[in-house]
């Protein structure tokens, strides 16, 4: 397993940068599946999807028990979406807002 320490962080944001302008030069939702598909484990993807859906519906005002049955993700990731839409960088509400998907 990686090491995440306080000198890996240069290094990390580096990462983040080329890693998102990689991102910003397809064209469209079909080429950045296929990069993600070839970047990512069918676990990782299935993950991203999960928090995608996830962070909709909490949108939307479903309870932590209704995503639950609906999707059958963790309560703690439901949570841990929760708190990065309401803590975090402000990626979910930007991407919900700009796809037409938010709802508040």
């Amino acid at each position: 397993m990686k090491r995440h320490d306080q000198n890996q962080q240069p290094e990390l944001r580096d990462g983040f940068r080329t890693l998102s302008e990689a991102l910003l030069s397809l064209r469209s939702p079909r080429e950045v599946r296929e990069f993600l598909e070839d970047l990512c484990t069918p676990a990782e993807l299935e993950a991203m999807v999960d928090r995608w859906r996830v962070a909709q519906l909490l949108d939307q005002g479903y309870s932590y028990r209704d995503i639950r049955d609906m999707t059958e993700v963790s309560v703690t990731t439901i949570g841990r979406v929760a708190r990065f839409m309401e803590l975090g960088a402000g990626g979910y509400r930007r991407a919900l807002e700009r796809t037409g998907k938010n709802t508040s």
